[in-house]
């Protein structure tokens, strides 16, 4: 008897093999098998000897699981939740008193898709997954998470920024498989930022900070992050994006009167030291008064090249949250 095709596209939808199911999850196949044997976690009325079907309820254990263990909680006693559908009260994502490492989980063995993250917090790991899964939802609620429970610091050097060098490293060892993972994390971490930037008044006049990325660079996460701890400071900036031609760029700097301007460059293509040099340079104000801002530059575009006279090299956000809240304040 021939089965309806409505029928049949039900049945396709009712159930998916183990392999759809480490796919939608962001682990390999021998992955999920190993969840099966050491935790008994596997598809409900499975009959020996035919392949495995996951039903939806069964995606869901797995689903909870993944959602568990990304929030530091160890895989055996996450199983043994997601079965019993219990709901639990996420852990905050705090380190202990090991740090990071204490609740870092082990590398996923055999995982194609798993991201090459390494030794990291709890909350990077879990969000490497979710961006592999391309779950918008829980990319957008782990960094949420990350940045009121760490703070804006602590969350872009340990949780956003692991991620987005594995998934760089993924895809250029994968191709252009992983490009589409990058550009889901990317926006959704540029658009957690946004959300806690502010562009207050200072309370005293202050010269503000200027933000922009050298011509050509189109990367401008990293000055994203420098506004958001700016804005956490009170300390008044302008942003001005990625990829600045060089007279707007030193226009900008002549309009405003900076107490600092950060230039970003991510690759050496993108870092001029003669436009650096000449924004080093532009002075404003009256005659016999002019000032010249101080120029931090950002990136790793700008390793190897000859130091700049007139400016600062911070290795990391921090130190240049450092730098710039004490120009800003001088």
């Amino acid at each position: 008897m021939e089965i309806p095709t409505e029928l049949t596209a039900s049945l396709a939808e009712a159930s998916i093999t183990t392999g759809g199911v480490a796919r939608r999850l962001g682990v390999s196949p021998t992955t999920v098998r190993s969840w099966e044997r050491r935790y008994g976690i596997g598809p409900s009325g499975h009959e020996a000897g035919r392949h495995r079907r996951w039903r939806p309820q069964d995606v869901a254990v797995l689903e909870a699981m993944c959602r568990l263990t990304a929030h530091g909680v160890p895989p055996a006693e996450a199983a043994r939740l997601a079965r019993a559908g219990s709901l639990v009260r996420l852990p905050q994502g705090r380190p202990g008193p090991g740090g990071p490492r204490e609740h870092a989980e082990p590398r996923e063995s055999g995982g194609s898709r798993a991201l090459p993250l390494g030794t990291v917090r709890p909350e990077c790991r879990g969000l490497g997954r979710a961006a592999v899964r391309l779950d918008a939802p829980a990319v957008e609620r782990m960094l949420d998470r990350a940045l009121a429970d760490l703070g804006l610091v602590t969350a872009w050097d340990e949780v956003m920024m692991p991620a987005l060098r594995a998934v760089g490293r993924k895809w250029a060892v994968e191709g252009e498989r992983y490009v589409e993972v990058e550009h889901l994390l990317s926006w959704h971490i540029s658009g957690a930022l946004r959300k806690v930037t502010r562009c207050a008044e200072a309370a005293a006049p202050v010269a503000p900070v200027l933000l922009a990325g050298m011509p050509g660079e189109m990367h401008s996460l990293a000055l994203e992050a420098a506004a958001a701890g700016l804005s956490d400071r009170g300390v008044p900036f302008r942003m001005f994006g990625p990829a600045v031609p060089p007279a707007a760029l030193v226009e900008a700097v002549r309009r405003i009167g900076p107490s600092a301007a950060l230039l970003w460059s991510q690759t050496r293509d993108t870092a001029d030291p003669r436009l650096a040099q000449l924004a080093a340079a532009t002075a404003w104000g009256p005659r016999g008064a002019r000032t010249r801002p101080a120029v931090l530059l950002g990136g790793p575009g700008w390793a190897g090249t000859d130091r700049i006279a007139g400016t600062l090299r911070p290795r990391r956000l921090p130190e240049g949250l450092a730098h710039l809240e004490a120009l800003a304040a001088s």
